[in-house]
């Protein structure tokens, strides 16, 4: 049934990585499975690989009795005397059975149970030889792929890139090297593959710096935050641990040869690489690089900033499809609301119009301007149900601005008109 199975034992062993204990028990279990669809549930039979012959040597159990009532589960002495000269009635004795009798369907479940365990075996190997190495780069060579998913060859284990994990605008042939990393790795237990590769993942990013920058894999800089539009662009943040070593200019290496080496890899992806600052204000503005900033104003209850920039900054600041501030907010943690010098002008001259109306607060101008209304002209022409719905003020004071601002309103209109 195993032509020269100690020598494919051995190969398996090499090939697959398997311990030779875990084959071993594997073709047993499988041997036993045959011999009890053979033989019948009744019977004690045992499995054991012979390294001697290199044969799996199957033994069924029966006691030894004077008179034989049950065939199936007794020896008659005589004929246990033939086998040991020694037996005596109530001895338990192992006699081999000729495996060449099992049928094929037995052999054939015999062949699935080896398959089994020896699938278990590997996905045993897998995780304990990868579950340290959760969150590392790994390399490999694309061996195929699968409804949109990508399997690697690690070697002596296969890692898959799913579809999510993959950037859309790479190219991917089947033999091309490539490396990703390893953001998961699942045991035994789990169905589908066990070792999950990423080239989206953030970490994926952080791992290339850290080989390509000597002093982050020393410690000597820190990596803060990352934040990524896969096969666009990315922002990363860092800082050093010791005065004396600038970690943008470290991690940027000489005429731009380090970063180049992380965007090559990521096929072109843009990388801005900016200094962290404790000061939510400096951090923001560097964060929002390569535009210029003029100042910032902070809400530290909310979390938000709103940045004031040159108008021909402003386009660079948002950056294509406000892909420039969103990568800022994500890196930062901090809301971000971009605008240009002239349009902060006009809100700030427009909230100190409104604020010559008796009984405007600073807040209700404010709340004015964001809802359109930017002079006492436009509060006066304005429905008071209206100013009630983007306020929420009360209707006498409504009543009292409307009637505030038209006096303002025909008092600048006179004051035109002479």
């Amino acid at each position: 049934m195993f032509p020269e199975l100690k020598r494919l034992i051995d190969q398996l062993g090499k090939d697959r990585g398997i311990d030779r204990a875990v084959i071993i028990e594997a073709l047993e279990a499988a041997m036993l499975r045959a011999a009890r669809q053979k033989l019948g549930p009744r019977v004690e039979i045992e499995a054991h690989y012979n390294d001697e012959l290199g044969e799996i040597e199957v033994f069924q159990f029966k006691t030894v009795e004077v008179k034989v009532t049950d065939p199936e589960v007794q020896i008659s002495l005589a004929e246990a005397r033939e086998l040991d000269e020694e037996a005596e009635p109530g001895d338990e004795l192992g006699i081999k059975v000729d495996t060449s009798t099992f049928g094929r369907i037995a052999v054939q479940a015999a062949k699935q149970i080896i398959i089994q365990k020896v699938k278990d075996a590997e996905r045993d190997t897998v995780y304990e030889e990868y579950k340290d190495r959760k969150g590392t780069l790994v390399s490999g060579f694309i061996q195929r792929f699968e409804g949109g998913n990508i399997v690697v060859n690690l070697g002596r284990a296969e890692g898959v890139i799913p579809a999510a994990e993959q950037i859309h605008r790479e190219g991917y042939r089947r033999g091309e090297r490539i490396r990703a990393f390893i953001f998961d790795v699942k045991d035994k237990t789990a169905k589908g593959p066990q070792i999950l590769l990423s080239r989206t993942h953030p970490g994926f990013l952080k791992a290339l710096f850290e080989m390509e920058v000597p002093e982050i894999s020393e410690g000597l800089i820190e990596i803060v935050s990352v934040a990524r539009e896969p096969g666009k662009r990315a922002k990363i943040a860092v800082r050093s641990k010791d005065r004396d070593i600038d970690p943008v200019g470290a991690c940027v290496g000489m005429r731009g040869s380090r970063v180049q080496g992380v965007v090559q890899e990521l096929r072109g992806e843009k990388i801005d690489v900016v200094p962290y600052s404790e000061d939510p204000a400096k951090y923001v503005c560097a964060a929002l690089s390569p535009a210029k900033v003029d100042r910032v104003l902070i809400d530290e209850e909310s979390r938000a900033m709103e940045v004031i920039v040159p108008d021909d900054q402003l386009s660079l600041a948002i950056g294509k499809n406000g892909l420039n501030v969103q990568l800022a907010v994500r890196l930062t943690g901090w809301k971000i609301d971009v605008k240009g010098e002239s349009a902060t002008k006009e809100e700030e001259d427009a909230r100190a119009a409104l604020m010559k109306i008796p009984g405007m607060t600073e807040e209700d101008a404010e709340i004015l301007v964001k809802g359109g209304i930017k002079d006492p002209a436009q509060v006066a022409a304005t429905q008071k149900e209206v100013l009630a719905d983007i306020t929420g003020a009360e209707e006498d004071r409504i009543e009292a601005w409307i009637a505030a601002a038209a006096v303002l309103t025909a008092d600048e209109n006179s004051k035109r008109v002479s």
